[in-house]
């Protein structure tokens, strides 16, 4: 199983200093942020994409290129990339340069967006979201998987003998993720071509998680993949950590309250008690995520925590990932415990160039 943070590139006022950092700072201290969640053993670091004020990340390549040149062993993600308003062909080129460049180190979550303005400024309709990333989504597994491709839909120019360059490292596409926190249609997605489904859950009751999550596990095994309980699923929380859980709560009060996310809505109390906004001890915060795997996701594989945003300093926002340093060998060991031999483990490049090595060649031995 695979831990790590991810973000979402906010620009936010401090409400206890009063300060507001500049853009400079916000993307300086991400890259501070992976650096950091590697030396303490975390598995992936992950950014969103995002084209709109306040938030810094509208080149996640960029920024994720940047950071594979100053590690050597986390894995680098998105949270998300925009499958609807990018274009397939330019996906296809970007992500399979960075992956060349991180040898291998990267996957991708791909999702809608629900930031209205966002669509028309790409040219797009919100309204076509999920025919969008239906569409777009077909095309770039096909620019991932053929040489030379003919395509025609509805929402981008044809294709004509196009070959997207570079071509994926070792022959072998960066896993997907679909990410979703509400549509059966992303869950029916993954299932239907043997993807990673991801739930940002961090505004969800765990019975919602569940729902969704079982969807995805039921089509995953109905479209011939493999069984239910070897699909792969990732899923999100909301961390803030002290030494005594007062203390955590005290101090995560005000940033939570002067959110524009949170803020004005259900209390800190009622939020923790209902989805995954973890804030307490060390120990709280490892028995909840344990709790995830029998109420709402079985044996899953990536469990990906925000530490940073909506003010956090930048001081609490390290000191959060050092925790994790300690907190995550303990899930890593508890989640092993009563894993099946058959449930995947989180994949990487390397077990996806094995598994490719291992699959039938098409036209022999009973192949699909």
């Amino acid at each position: 199983m695979h831990f790590g943070i991810f973000g979402v590139g906010d620009v936010a006022r401090d409400p206890l200093s009063g300060r507001t950092p500049t853009e400079h700072e916000r993307i300086k201290a991400l890259v501070e942020y992976a650096s950091l969640a590697e030396d303490v053993g975390l598995d992936v670091f992950a950014l969103g994409e995002h084209h709109n004020p306040p938030f810094v990340p509208s080149s996640p390549t960029t920024l994720l290129g940047h950071i594979a040149a100053r590690t050597r062993r986390i894995l680098l993600s998105t949270s998300t990339t925009l499958i609807t308003t990018n274009d397939p062909v330019k996906i296809a080129e970007d992500y399979a340069t960075l992956q060349h460049l991180a040898d291998g180190r990267v996957d991708l979550m791909l999702g809608r967006g629900n930031t209205g303005p966002v669509y028309p400024w790409f040219g797009q309709d919100i309204r076509d979201g999920l025919a969008l990333a239906v569409e777009n989504y077909a095309l770039l597994r096909r620019l991932w998987r053929e040489d030379v491709v003919d395509w025609e839909g509805k929402f981008r120019t044809p294709l004509q003998g196009f070959t997207s360059t570079p071509r994926p490292l070792d022959g072998v596409p960066p896993f997907v993720w679909h990410a979703s926190i509400r549509s059966p249609e992303i869950a029916e997605q993954a299932a239907y071509y043997g993807d990673g489904f991801f739930h940002n859950n961090l505004f969800w009751p765990k019975e919602h998680v569940k729902r969704l999550v079982d969807l995805y596990r039921r089509r995953f095994e109905h479209y011939g993949h493999g069984p239910a309980d070897q699909a792969v699923v990732g899923l999100a929380a909301q961390m803030f950590v002290r030494k005594n859980s007062q203390d955590a709560v005290r101090e995560f009060r005000p940033y939570f309250d002067n959110s524009p996310v949170y803020g004005g809505g259900p209390s800190l109390e009622d939020t923790m008690a209902q989805t995954a906004m973890l804030v307490g001890s060390p120990q709280q915060v490892i028995e909840q995520v344990l709790t995830y795997r029998e109420q709402a996701a079985g044996h899953y594989q990536r469990q990906l925590f925000n530490v940073d945003g909506i003010g956090v300093p930048h001081r609490a926002v390290l000191e959060q990932i050092e925790a994790l340093g300690t907190i995550v060998p303990v899930l890593r060991a508890e989640s092993a415990e009563g894993r099946p031999a058959h449930v995947p483990d989180a994949p990487t490049h390397a077990s996806r160039i094995a598994a490719a090595k291992a699959a039938p060649v098409p036209g022999e031995g009973g192949a699909r």
